[in-house]
C-alpha cells in the first residue's frame, strides 16, 4: 500500500540503557487503537501495541550525535512495505516519533517533530523526566492532536508538497486524456475500417447487381427469339395449309 497518510503521533523517554518509555501516545489515523482488550499491532501481529513496537525500533536504533542541548536531532527514519517511523531526540533522551505512510516525505514529518518537541518540551518538560509509561497521554492529547491535524495534509504545510501535488493532479489529468485521445483514435480506426469494409461490400453488390441485370436480360432475349419462332412456326402451320388448298383449287 502506497500512501502519504500521517497515523501516530508518540513522546517516549529514552532511559539510559537505552530503552524507550513511551509517554503519550495519539493515534491520528484511529488504526491501532486498543478495542476490547485486543491491541492491534504495527507489526502485524496482535500482541504488541503500536507503541511498543515504536519503542523496540527506537531501542534497537536510537538517535545519535545529539549535541545541541534543547533541541532535537539525531533524526532516522524506518520504512516498511506499509509505513515508515521517524524519530529523532534531545539531548536529556526526550523522543519524538510519528507514523505516516511510506510516501509522506521525511523533512516535513521532521519539521512536525520539532514542533511537537517545542509544544510538549514547553508544557510536560519537567513531569517528562520522571513520569511513568504512558501516564501523559491524555494530558497531552490536545498538543499531540493539534500538531498531528495541522500536518496531516502534507501540501497545507509545504509549498514544495503543495505544488508536487499539483503536478501529479495535471499528470494524472494528461494521462486521462490521453488515455481518452487513444481511446478515440482506436473508434475512429474501427469506424474507418468498418466504412471499407462497407464499401468493399457495396462494391460487390454492384458487380453482382450488374452482372444479374446481364444475364436477366439474356434471358429475356432468349425469351423473346424462342417465342418469335413459335410465332413463326404457327403461322407458317396456318398458312402453308391454306396457300396449298387455295392452288389446288385454282387447278380445277
Amino acid at each position: 500500500m502506497s500512501d502519504s497518510m500521517l497515523r501516530c503521533t508518540l513522546v517516549y523517554r529514552l532511559g539510559k540503557k537505552g530503552a524507550a518509555i513511551c509517554l503519550a501516545k495519539y493515534d491520528h489515523a484511529g488504526q491501532y487503537e486498543t478495542h476490547g482488550g485486543a491491541k492491534s499491532s504495527l507489526s502485524g501481529g496482535r500482541d504488541q501495541a503500536f507503541s511498543d513496537a515504536v519503542s523496540g525500533i527506537i531501542s534497537n536504533d536510537p538517535p545519535t550525535g545529539i549535541s545541541e542541548s534543547g533541541k532535537i536531532g539525531g533524526f532516522k527514519v524506518v520504512q516498511s512495505d506499509q509505513h515508515q517511523v521517524i524519530y529523532g531526540c534531545d539531548k536529556d533522551g526526550l523522543c519524538c516519533a510519528v507514523i505516516v505512510g511510506n510516501q509522506y516525505q521525511s523533512r516535513i514529518a521532521i519539521a512536525m517533530l520539532n514542533e511537537l518537541y517545542t509544544d510538549f518540551k514547553a508544557k510536560f518538560g519537567p513531569q517528562a523526566k520522571s513520569a511513568a509509561e504512558n501516564s501523559l497521554s491524555k494530558k497531552s492529547k490536545s498538543i499531540l492532536k493539534a500538531v498531528s491535524e495541522k500536518y496531516e495534509e502534507p501540501s497545507k504545510v509545504d509549498k514544495s508538497a503543495k505544488v508536487l501535488g499539483q503536478v501529479d493532479a495535471v499528470k494524472g489529468q494528461m494521462q486521462s486524456n490521453i488515455a481518452g485521445m487513444l481511446k478515440n483514435t482506436e473508434k475512429a480506426e474501427s469506424l474507418n475500417e468498418k466504412s471499407n469494409q462497407l464499401n468493399e461490400q457495396a462494391s460487390v453488390f454492384k458487380k453482382r447487381s450488374t452482372d444479374l441485370k446481364k444475364q436477366m436480360r439474356w434471358k429475356n432475349l432468349k425469351m423473346t427469339i424462342l417465342l418469335s419462332l413459335v410465332c413463326i412456326a404457327i403461322a407458317c402451320a396456318i398458312i402453308i395449309p391454306l396457300v396449298s388448298k387455295a392452288k389446288s383449287v385454282a387447278g380445277k
